[in-house]
């Protein structure tokens, strides 16, 4: 297995996993020329992330978007995991595991303060792989606005 960042080639395979993940997970159904925008913005700014994949014999079976927080506190920027999906086959394997060990080593590498991601509240699955890693759910509530 490889791990890399992504480039503007893998574009259609990201948004291909965003749009069975928003299914998945949310059973909402992306508005197809948006998500074709909104992942291509990506690698046309890099001040708005960066993409990252995870390749088996060639093939694309996991990827991930690291976005930017920046932190008064620390004085110094936090990274967000967001957009995580694997293919179901490959659920289970380490496959997210090793990634995020990955990305961990870059943030270090880059001084980093730190990671951050959110969950769905009864995505208990993927709850239990983060804590398995050694992240830790904090005493913060996620609230939102967002257009409809």
């Amino acid at each position: 297995m490889i791990i890399r960042k992504a480039t503007p080639e893998d574009a259609a395979v990201i948004i291909d996993f965003q749009q069975k993940m928003a299914w998945e997970t949310e059973q909402m159904t992306l508005i197809p020329d948006i998500i074709f925008k909104g992942v291509n913005a990506v690698f046309t700014d890099s001040a708005r992330g960066q993409y990252w994949v995870a390749e088996d014999k060639g093939n694309i079976v996991a990827s991930l978007l690291i976005t930017y927080e920046w932190s008064d506190w620390r004085n110094n920027s936090v990274w967000w995991i967001q957009s995580v999906y694997v293919l179901p086959e490959f659920r289970r394997t380490g496959i997210f595991r090793s990634m995020y060990q990955y990305i961990k080593n870059e943030a270090d590498e880059n001084n980093i303060a730190g990671l951050r991601l959110y969950v769905e509240m009864n995505n208990s699955k993927a709850q239990n792989t983060y804590e398995a890693l050694g992240m830790k759910s904090q005493h913060y509530k996620m609230f939102e606005w967002m257009k409809e």
